[in-house]
């Protein structure tokens, strides 16, 4: 996919940092569930307990598909509508007040370009990634 091996190592890296990061957000989501419920209810999502245990899934699956290049188009998709609608449903700095719209704002900042990465991870799925499984659609 790369020309060098340097960038197929960065790559690698890259890969393994993006989806590890959000592989250990998702299993927080069943670390702290109850938590992550009271949020999710106070923000105002339906079935809070089901959102945050879905959501925690669908992040472990997508971190776990970018690190290792398994299904990459669908966990890179996915990942990138899954942080796009969180930052707009759970980080709505415009209707907070007070301290609460910094943490807000920089939750919804980190969404986006985590969505963004995403994205890149999404337009790159249909080569062969260096290092990988390898397995798509």
């Amino acid at each position: 996919m790369l020309e060098s091996a340097g960038a197929d190592v960065a790559f690698l890296v890259a890969r393994v940092l993006f989806g590890g990061v959000l592989a250990f957000m998702g299993l927080n989501h069943f670390m702290d569930t109850e938590g992550m419920t009271g949020y999710a209810e106070f923000k105002g999502l339906p079935a809070p307990k089901v959102s945050v245990l879905l959501s925690g899934g669908l992040l472990v699956f997508g971190g776990i598909s970018i690190a290792a290049g398994i299904l990459p188009t669908i966990g890179a998709g996915a990942i990138a509508v899954f942080l796009v609608v969180s930052a707009v449903t759970m980080h709505d700095f415009w209707n907070v007040e007070g301290e609460d719209v910094q943490n807000e704002m920089t939750g919804f900042l980190k969404n986006l370009y985590g969505a963004a990465g995403a994205l890149v991870f999404l337009a790159l799925a249909s080569a062969p990634w260096p290092y990988a499984v390898n397995v798509g659609l």
